[in-house]
């Protein structure tokens, strides 16, 4: 269990970081600043068919401080 715990006291710490780093940016974490989500449509040889506006920023980009720690 404790193995377990690591991996994920790591991939919060990662989030974390990539998160304060993309703030210092001025860029959203969830998208890197692109505005969009681009989905995969294929197992077996992978094409971006769906192409989103990014649900954090609202297809901006940008970093934007909403109402608790997380972006909406």
């Amino acid at each position: 269990m404790n193995f377990l715990r690591g991996i994920a006291d790591w991939k919060q710490s990662r989030t974390e970081k990539v998160r304060a780093d993309m703030e210092s940016l001025g860029r959203c974490p969830d998208c890197k600043g692109r505005g969009f989500i681009s989905a995969i449509t294929s197992v077996y040889l992978p094409t971006y068919d769906s192409i989103f506006d990014c649900p954090g920023c609202n297809g901006t980009g940008q970093f934007v401080h909403l109402s608790g720690n997380e972006l909406q």
